[in-house]
């Protein structure tokens, strides 16, 4: 049964319309490798599995159904009776959705965030929530409420944040896929981290309704709710089910989903960098990127070397909309009950007192040279519109390491991972998937950027860079 878990989420669901597998079948082998490795890895933070077998069992009966009625053609959602997890900051009816801290503790939502009603109408079942940091602040997953997330490649080692429990319990075959957010690489450093793939979109393609903390203001700008799964293919199907506008998500807009044909796709020019020229990478990392880069040539692509500029004020200015924005809103919450911060989130505050505090005059110059860094940005893009680069400066850290040394240089926390943040502040869709490994054995993700409402790009040259580089492999700890 345990194999099962490690089929594609898309296989899964083919295999459930032909009647190859049963949906309790294939609950039950999650709900068991939940049961043997979440102690473990502490991905998960509530699981309902009663309620999982009862929508197994419905979901049995429509396929018999079907078959009895020898009704032909795509009757079924395309994701029925698929298991997936979903970030404890989304709102899911009847499961926690606290967002690692206390002081969301025990809350239970009454009704589903759009992108899940829109999973489970397309016959998905959701198996549980997973881990985050506290307030999601941080590039580890770790908090008092919960506790902290392992990595199936190293227990001693972190998953990633803020999406960290989705992309643990991914990687290890207990969710066949799922959903994260990301404000400044928290879908894609994760996915690097673990081993697997995942999509942060262009702000409103896949709305952030029912997320907490509020995706409004300048984080409706930076923040978005996107796919994470073991395969490109699985990303596609996730993300054909979530996009689409909806009311609550200030960005939304009504994009009609484009695939680009095989001939369109390969027109399209990428560039790639292996580092900025200011935050060095492990030789590793460098590696995957050149790598990445030749095989994207073999699959017929247009591959240049490519160096945007202004990525240097987007990290400073990401500084501004995430960590003093946040900082300004979090730090309240927490009057008089100080004593309950998280290790991690105390950091992060700490952080954003050491910065000189935010004006109504700073901050509106903030926002204005970001849109003007933004059509700077984009306007170099029409040359490359796609742009492959690292998703991070380190593979997956030990718990705890907030500096490392790259050729004889420090590296600091918040700045390794500045790969990501540059395209939350400028809004452009970019997925992660992996590509290289680390002496130690850990994974190394390469980024695929694409320019905004481009998701269809981005994501057809990510199954054309994972076709040429090999699948997703096991981690050693399933």
């Amino acid at each position: 049964m345990s194999e099962l878990t490690f089929l594609s989420a898309g296989a899964m669901a083919e295999h459930i319309r032909n009647g190859e597998i049963s949906p309790v079948e294939l609950v039950e082998a999650h709900l068991a490798k939940i049961e043997r490795l979440n102690p473990k890895l502490n991905a998960f933070v509530h699981v309902d599995a009663a309620r999982v077998r009862r929508e197994a069992r419905a979901a049995e009966v429509a396929v018999a159904d079907r078959k009895k009625s020898g009704v032909v053609g795509e009757v079924l959602g395309p994701l029925h009776g698929v298991p997936i997890s979903i970030k404890s900051s989304l709102e899911v009816a009847g499961l926690r959705c606290e967002s690692g801290t206390r002081l969301r503790a025990g809350f239970v939502p009454t009704h589903e965030a759009p992108v899940v009603a829109r999973l489970k109408n397309a016959g998905a079942i959701v198996l549980g929530v997973t881990n985050t940091p506290e307030l999601l602040m941080a590039w580890e997953t770790d908090n008092l409420l919960h506790g902290r997330t392992n990595s199936p490649w190293n227990l001693e080692r972190t998953p990633g944040g803020s999406s960290g429990g989705e992309a643990a319990a991914i990687a290890a075959g207990m969710s066949a896929g799922g959903v994260g957010s990301d404000g400044g690489g928290s879908i894609r450093v994760p996915a690097h981290f673990s081993g697997i793939c995942g999509l942060k979109p262009t702000p409103g393609r896949i709305p952030a309704t029912g997320h907490y903390p509020v995706s409004s203001g300048p984080f409706a700008l930076i923040g978005v709710v996107g796919p994470m799964a073991r395969t490109v293919a699985d990303l596609k199907l996730l993300f054909e089910v979530m996009q689409g506008p909806d009311d609550g998500d200030t960005c939304a807009a009504p994009v009609p989903l484009r695939w680009p044909s095989h001939e369109e796709a390969r027109k399209l020019k990428v560039g790639y960098f292996e580092d900025d020229g200011r935050t060095p990478v492990t030789p590793e990392t460098r590696a995957a990127v050149c790598t990445a880069a030749e095989a994207l040539r073999r699959a017929g692509f247009q591959v240049q070397p490519f160096h945007p500029a202004g990525l240097e004020e987007a990290r400073q200015l990401w500084k501004k909309f995430f960590v003093m924005s946040g900082g300004m809103l979090i730090r309240p919450m927490f009057r008089g009950r100080e004593h309950e911060l998280s290790p991690i989130l105390k950091q992060f505050l700490e952080w954003y007192a050491a910065e000189p505090p935010l004006t109504a005059e700073t901050f509106l110059d903030a926002w204005i040279r970001r849109d003007t860094l933004r059509a700077e940005f984009l306007a170099q893009m029409r040359k490359n519109p796609i742009v492959i680069c690292p998703a991070a400066a380190i593979p997956a850290f030990r718990h705890g390491e907030r500096r490392w040394q790259i050729e004889g240089k420090a590296v600091n926390y918040l700045d390794a991972w500045s790969y990501t943040e540059w395209f939350n502040l400028i809004g452009n869709p970019a997925a992660v998937v992996p590509v290289g490994r680390s002496p130690q054995g850990l994974p190394i993700g390469v980024q695929i950027v694409g320019r905004p409402w481009e998701e269809e790009q981005v994501l057809t040259v990510a199954a054309a860079l994972e076709n040429e580089c090999g699948a997703w492999r096991r981690p050693p700890i399933v």
